[in-house]
Formats: structure tokens, C-alpha cells, sequence
């Protein structure tokens, strides 16, 4: 498996992920089928400049941005994607990350 298809790959489930999006629905946001897009997302297939156009745009953000991702030795995880992440939870989950969270702000 090619590094760059697996990074260009990662970056856009990453992306989609954060906006809240299945593979689906940015697959048909930006006029690509699921399973190329999601071969894509796996590292399996490359993907054109054009296509990658057209993925940003359905995410709406710029080429640029796209290949501008923060550094990985600060990571950041915006407060999108921390509020998709927790609409995944089970309540069950929800109420232990609450514990958690608790917690450690009293420290």
C-alpha cells in the first residue's frame, strides 16, 4: 500500500468524520461513488487532483486546507469533531465521559 494514498486516505475519513458525514453521503455530495471513495479512505486506491477538488468542495474547505493539517505533534481536535464523536456514544458512554471529565477538571 502506497504511504500517500494511505495519509490522503486517512485525511479525508478524518475530514468526513469531523463535518458529521458518512461515506455516502460526501460520496454523493461530491458526485463519487461510495465504494471508490471509501477504497480511497482505506489507502487502496489514489485519487485524482480533480476528484480531491470535489471531495473539499463537499467538505467545504479549499485544496489548500486540505493539505495544510496541523501538525501531528500538536494534536487538536476541534469541538466538531468532539461533537461527533459524542453523538456516537451510548448514554451509558456518555455518562462515564461526563465522570470523566469531572474528574479531571477538578485537578
Amino acid at each position: 500500500m502506497n504511504f500517500e494514498k494511505k495519509s490522503i486516505g486517512a485525511r479525508i475519513a478524518h475530514l468526513r468524520e469531523t463535518k458529521g458525514l458518512t461515506t455516502n453521503r460526501l460520496a454523493n455530495n461530491c458526485g463519487l461513488s461510495q465504494s471508490f471513495l471509501r477504497s480511497v479512505e482505506l489507502g487502496e486506491k489514489g485519487i485524482t487532483v480533480e476528484n480531491l477538488a470535489l471531495v473539499c468542495e463537499a467538505l467545504g474547505i479549499t485544496l489548500k486546507d486540505f493539505f495544510d493539517a496541523p501538525s501531528e505533534q500538536t494534536p487538536i481536535i476541534e469541538a466538531e469533531e468532539l461533537k461527533s464523536m459524542i453523538e456516537r456514544l451510548n448514554s451509558q458512554q456518555k455518562s462515564a465521559l461526563a465522570a470523566f471529565l469531572r474528574t479531571i477538571s477538578q485537578q
